[in-house]
C-alpha cells in the first residue's frame, strides 16, 4: 500500500493494434483551441487545503493533481461556471497578474477532470443543442462501504481487543505458545512445512490487504485490490491512492488496517493451538500448524519497522509528517554525510521539498536503525530456521536418514536451488536490460 498524488495510467493499447505511420507534419491538424467565452464542464472535484497546497482530483477515477492556492482557486472558478475568459480576469484582478487558462485547459482534460461533449443522437443533433458536455451521471454507490463501517465500529474494535487480550494471557499461562522459530517446523517433512507455509500466507495475506480496502471503502474510497508480482513471488496489493483527497487525521486507520490485521490474526492463531490441545495438554498437528502460521505472521509484522523498504510504518510516518518524498530525501541526506566526510562535494538538495527536509535530518538515522533492526529480526527469528532446514537437508542427505525423509530432502533441496536459480535469472535479465536502456 503507497497512497501517494497521482493521475490514473493511460489506458493499455491492446496488442493487435497496429501502429499507424505519423504524417508530414504539415498534413497534422492542428489542435483546436478552446473556447475561452464557453464554460468548461468539469467533472466533480475534491478540494484538500494542506498548508501552501491543494490536492484537487476526481475520486471516482483516482486522478490528483497537487497546485498551489492561486491554482485551485481558479480551477473552482472554473467548475463554478465561469467562462475560461471570466475566470482569467477574475484571477488577474485577484493576484495581479496574468494566467494561462488554455495551458491549464489542457492540462486539466489531460487530468481527466474535463467532461467531453454529449454524443450525437439518432436524428443527427447533438445531445445538447450547444455542444455542451453530457449530464453527469449519479456517482456509483461504493461497493462494500457498509462492510468497511462494521469492521471498524466500536463492536468490532472490542472484539479485536478482546482476541488480543485473551491470547496475550493464553500465551503468558502456556510459554509453548509464544512465538519461537522453532514453531515453524510443525511438520519432519522440510518439503511440507515450506509449501504449507507459502501456501498459507496467502489468504492471510488477503485479510492483510482486504483490511486496508475495507478501511478505505469505509470512507467512500473506491480502493480496488489487485494481484501483482515482485521478483518470482506472487503479491497482493491494495491502491489507496484516494487518501490523498483525505483529511489526514482520516489516513491513519487506512494505513494501519493492515497492522491490525495482522495482530488480530496472529491472536486468532494462537488461541486456536490452545484450544485444540490434546487432553493431556500437548499441542496436535493443528495447533503446531496454527503456532506456524502465527509466527510467520508476526514476522510480516516485524517487517514494517523496516522503515528503509517504504512499510506502512514509512507511509504513516510520511503523512503525519506532510513528506512527499522522505525516503529518497533521506537517502539524499545520509550520501551527502559521507561525501562530506570522504571530501566529494554533495548532491544539489534545491529539489528537496521543505518538509521532507526537515525530517529527513532526524529520519535518514531512523532509516539507518530500520536496517540493523531488520538485520536483528533476520538473525533471532529467520535464521535459525534457516540454520535448521540448511543442517537437516545436509543430515539427510547424508545418508543418515529413512527414504521418506531422504526423499523429502531432494525435493526441498531441488525446489530451493530452483528458486533461487529463478531469482538469479531474473535479477541478471533486469541488470541487461537497465545497461541496454543505458
Amino acid at each position: 500500500m503507497h497512497p501517494s498524488p497521482s493521475s490514473s495510467p493511460a489506458p493499455a493499447v491492446p496488442e493487435s493494434t497496429l501502429p499507424v505511420p505519423a504524417a508530414p507534419e504539415s498534413t497534422l491538424p492542428a489542435p483546436a483551441a478552446p473556447d475561452l467565452d464557453r464554460p468548461v464542464a468539469l467533472h466533480p472535484l475534491v478540494y484538500l487545503e494542506e498548508g501552501d497546497e491543494v490536492t484537487v482530483g476526481r475520486v471516482d477515477t483516482d486522478s490528483y493533481a497537487v497546485l498551489p492556492p492561486d491554482g485551485a482557486r481558479l480551477v473552482r472558478w472554473l467548475a463554478e461556471g465561469l467562462t475560461p475568459r471570466q475566470a482569467a480576469e477574475a484571477y488577474r484582478r485577484e493576484y495581479g497578474e496574468g494566467v494561462d487558462v488554455a495551458d491549464l485547459l489542457a492540462g486539466l482534460d489531460e487530468l481527466g477532470f474535463v467532461r467531453t461533449a454529449a454524443p450525437a443522437t439518432a436524428d443527427g443533433a447533438d445531445g445538447a443543442a450547444d455542444g455542451t458536455a453530457a449530464p453527469e451521471p449519479p456517482p456509483r454507490p461504493v461497493r462494500w462501504q457498509r462492510l468497511g463501517r462494521a469492521a471498524f465500529s466500536p463492536p468490532a474494535w472490542a472484539c479485536y481487543l478482546l482476541l488480543v487480550g485473551s491470547a496475550a494471557v493464553a500465551t503468558v499461562r502456556s510459554p509453548d505458545l509464544a512465538p519461537r522459530p522453532s514453531n515453524v517446523f510443525f511438520s519432519p517433512y522440510f518439503t511440507l512445512v515450506a509449501l504449507v507455509l507459502f501456501v498459507g500466507q496467502f489468504p492471510l495475506i488477503l485479510v492483510h490487504e482486504g483490511f486496508h480496502a475495507l478501511a478505505g471503502r469505509r470512507l467512500g474510497l473506491p480502493t480496488r485490490l489487485r494481484i501483482g508480482h515482485r521478483l518470482i513471488f506472487v503479491v497482493l496489493e491494495t491502491s489507496l491512492d484516494g487518501l490523498v483527497a483525505v483529511p489526514r487525521r482520516r489516513r491513519y486507520l487506512p494505513i494501519l488496517a493492515g497492522m491490525l490485521a495482522d495482530t488480530v490474526l496472529t491472536a486468532a492463531l494462537t488461541l486456536t493451538a490452545a484450544a485444540t490441545r490434546h487432553p493431556d495438554g500437548t499441542l496436535d498437528g493443528t495447533g503446531k500448524l496454527c503456532l506456524a502460521l502465527a509466527y510467520a505472521t508476526l514476522l510480516r509484522l516485524a517487517w514494517q519497522a523496516f522503515l528503509h523498504l517504504r512499510t506502512d510504518l514509512y507511509v504513516l510516518l510520511g503523512t503525519v509528517l506532510g513528506c512527499h518524498d522522505l525516503h529518497a530525501t533521506a537517502q539524499g541526506v545520509l550520501r551527502n554525510a559521507v561525501r562530506r566526510r570522504t571530501g566529494r562535494p554533495p548532491l544539489d538538495e534545491s529539489g528537496w521539498h521543505p518538509a521532507d527536509r526537515r525530517a529527513a535530518r532526524w529520519y535518514a538515522w531512523l532509516m539507518v536503525g530500520g536496517y540493523a533492526f531488520s538485520l536483528t529480526v533476520f538473525a533471532a527469528g529467520v535464521l535459525p530456521a534457516a540454520a535448521r532446514f540448511v543442517t537437516g537437508t545436509v543430515d539427510r542427505l547424508g545418508g543418515r536418514a529413512a527414504t521418506g525423509e531422504f526423499v523429502d530432502s531432494a525435493v526441498f533441496f531441488a525446489l530451493t536451488v530452483l528458486q533461487l536459480a529463478a531469482v538469479a535469472h531474473l535479477a541478471l535479465r533486469d541488470r541487461r536490460r537497465r545497461r541496454a536502456a543505458a
